[in-house]
């Protein structure tokens, strides 16, 4: 005889509350009764037929091992036992009756390796066959009727799990620059498209950070220092992903900006006042709220100003007295990554559960699924977790993913299509901005010579390659030095003799360039090149502003 429910008649008051809640929408004001077709009617539906089990499954969203669902390399399965007891993917879905799976991977320069532990994409045909095995398995769930989530951090810069066989936006900071919503909106409907196609229905993007204090664990991943300018872009970003079905997730709240340490190694403390965070920290969560994003990040920092020493994912004042009660989000919160430092202080059976309780719907990357499931199933059988918040979480979660049902996928000629690549090069032209120099002419004349600070190989090689395109004279050695810097680099990095410097990153450098001519492209994804390349060449003119304040240099020479 298979699994029967086992929530209690106050359960159902609880979930008929929450549903009544999430039709009416945030205002708290009282809505129609719901029909059968919304998303919130099928949650509520769904959820009064499932098990414990199936209720503790569906809040977890843990990483796998493996390129495909069914079948993997001897290695790749040892990591799946270690992580989960099981050897594949498909798998891991069936036995913790999982609610969602997170792809992960690696990029240059990313901040956030430290909790990249695997990787499972290595580019759009694969991954759209992983997704596919992944859904397989979860549709043979209880709780299979509701789509099956698969997310993955597809922010674009230094953050970009998919790199291959996929339109690649400019970083958030050079979004920032560009300024303009609506191209911001029209890419990342783009991008949303090819995760869609792929079969990834949840992007832990954008991020929300305003970057009020330089960093690098932030950084280039910020739309920039100003909350307005920050916001207009989340908002874009959000709508542009959620058109094309896929999920946004604004992260990470309430505001990783505000802190130079890196939470994926300690946790970091942020003592600015509560004004501050009113003020700075969170319009553009505020925004993205109002845009109708689906999900929020919750961050792994110390927030002094509401509770201190408590680490906000797992603060019931920072999630519900603020982020629910105060900004009025009704949507799925979900944790950062569970596998960081800050969340390891405590087991993960215990992790999950004080991630529960203090406000968060989902749980990600937890260290080992079989600890966090039956510490989350103990937990709810002895009370210290109480169904009634459970069934809250887990009609959440069917609520957002009935949200993303019954939407035919892409097809996957849709990736790099041309209609996409002008979305991104619009994007990425508009950003490029000229700190110091003349705006009305080609900065270099004559042969140029590229250089760059470390193995930035794939750059020099991009911005090469479209110089030469638009008829300016490359030569090895001897030229006029364009010389490229990017994340991480230091005033140790740059060139006296350059005619030119370019920051790739963020532009702080720039304060320490004797350069006549600096510009930044903030990113330096194929398209930034061949933007930049444009500006040098004299086609194009330099229109993005500065969206953070560097060191002795204007937002931008060039007059509006």
């Amino acid at each position: 005889m298979g699994p029967v429910s086992t929530i209690p008649r106050r359960s159902f008051v609880a979930l008929t509350a929450l549903t009544a809640l999430l039709v009416s929408g945030c205002s708290g004001s009282p809505g129609p009764a719901p029909s059968a077709a919304t998303p919130a009617a099928r949650a509520a539906e769904l959820v009064r037929t499932l098990a414990d089990e199936d209720l503790v499954g569906q809040v977890l969203m843990p990483y796998a091992y493996g390129s495909s669902a069914t079948q993997v390399s001897p290695g790749s399965a040892a990591g799946n036992r270690a992580l989960a007891g099981v050897n594949t993917p498909a798998e891991m879905v069936a036995k913790y009756r999982l609610g969602g799976v997170i792809l992960v991977g690696f990029s240059a320069d990313d901040p956030t390796s430290a909790n990249q532990v695997t990787t499972n994409v290595d580019n759009p045909r694969q991954v759209r066959q992983l997704t596919t095995g992944l859904r397989e398995a979860a549709g043979k769930l209880a709780a299979g009727p509701a789509p099956f989530l698969i997310g993955t951090d597809q922010e674009y810069g230094v953050v970009t799990r998919i790199t291959d066989g996929v339109t690649l936006l400019p970083s958030a900071l050079a979004v920032g620059a560009a300024g303009e919503s609506a191209l911001t909106e029209t890419a990342w409907r783009a991008a949303g498209a090819e995760l869609a196609a792929m079969g990834i229905n949840m992007d832990f993007a954008p991020v929300a950070d305003v970057l009020a204090t330089p960093s690098t664990v932030i950084g280039s991943r910020s739309f920039g220092a100003d909350p307005e300018q920050a916001a207009a872009q989340v908002a874009g970003a959000v709508r542009g992903l959620q058109a094309e079905g896929v999920a946004a997730s604004v992260k990470h709240f309430p505001g990783h900006g505000l802190s130079a340490a890196d939470s994926h190694k300690d946790l970091p403390v942020v003592g600015q006042s509560r004004a501050v965070l009113d003020d700075t920290a969170f319009p553009p969560f505020h925004a993205g709220i109002d845009a109708g994003a689906m999900a929020v990040m919750s961050a792994h920092l110390d927030i002094r100003a509401i509770d201190p020493g408590t680490p906000a994912t797992f603060s019931h004042k920072v999630l519900t007295d603020v982020l629910r009660g105060q900004l009025g989000f009704q949507g799925v919160v979900i944790t950062d990554g569970m596998n960081m430092a800050p969340a390891k202080r405590w087991s993960p059976g215990e992790a999950a559960v004080r991630a529960l309780n203090a406000g968060n719907d989902l749980i990600l990357m937890t260290p080992n699924v079989s600890e966090a499931y039956d510490g989350l199933l103990a937990a709810l059988r002895d009370g210290s977790l109480p169904r009634a918040r459970l069934v809250e979480a887990v009609t959440r979660v069917l609520t957002m993913k009935f949200k993303l049902a019954d939407r035919p996928a892409p097809d996957m000629s849709t990736l790099g299509s041309a209609e996409h690549r002008k979305a991104a090069d619009d994007l990425a032209a508009a950003a490029v901005t000229v700190l110091r120099g003349r705006c009305d002419a080609a900065p270099v004349a004559g042969p140029v010579t590229v250089t760059s600070a470390g193995k930035r190989d794939r750059a020099r090689a991009a911005l090469t390659e479209a110089l030469t395109a638009a008829g300016v004279d490359v030569v090895p050695k001897g030229g006029r030095i364009v010389h490229l810097v990017g994340h991480g680099d230091s005033a140790a990095d740059l060139r006296a003799d350059a005619a030119v410097t370019v920051a790739m990153d963020t532009p702080y450098v720039l304060a320490d360039a004797t350069s006549p001519t600096l510009l930044a492209t903030y990113s330096s994804s194929r398209a930034s090149m061949t933007a930049l390349a444009g500006v040098l060449a004299g086609k194009a003119r330099p229109t993005g502003h500065s969206p953070v304040p560097v060191t002795g240099l204007p937002a931008t020479t060039c007059a509006a």
